[in-house]
């Protein structure tokens, strides 16, 4: 994705990627003192590039990134990005790869569901707060690394 990127109307998030991408390391922030992963995607409306640091939640080498927005009754905008263009760039730490994103369901995302909340206890709280179904997505690398 070698397009200009469109900074969040976040300030959070714009402030959060200026930070990793000044330092060149995701550990340059976290949330709540728990680690941060940067995803690089394509806008679902526009196609332009977007970044949006996540909670780091991995499992033998496979990321999950949770649809939370806190708890709020819809989803987060990168949720539909991932949707409509699931292929992304993944950063932890200095490392970054190309991945795949896959909304997991039933059994996985028991699974899944679980290893999240233990990354980031919030997110358990944050599922009695709205009555949707908070996505989890699997992040799958697409080659070796």
């Amino acid at each position: 994705m070698s397009e200009k990127y469109i900074p969040s109307p976040s300030t959070w998030v714009r402030e959060q990627v200026q930070q990793i991408e000044a330092e060149g390391t995701t550990r340059a922030v976290s949330v709540m003192d728990r680690p941060v992963v940067l995803l690089t995607m394509r806008g679902a409306k526009t196609g332009a590039v977007r970044k949006v640091p996540l909670m780091r939640v991995e499992h033998d080498g496979v990321y999950a990134a949770v649809a939370s927005k806190g708890g709020a009754p819809e989803h987060p905008q990168w949720y539909a990005n991932l949707q409509a263009n699931p292929r992304i760039r993944l950063q932890d730490g200095t490392e970054s790869w190309d991945a795949t994103a896959r909304e997991v369901t039933g059994e996985e995302r028991e699974q899944w569901w679980e290893r999240c909340v233990a990354a980031y206890p919030p997110y358990a709280e944050y599922q009695t707060k709205t009555d949707r179904l908070i996505p989890v997505l699997v992040l799958e690398p697409t080659a070796d690394r």
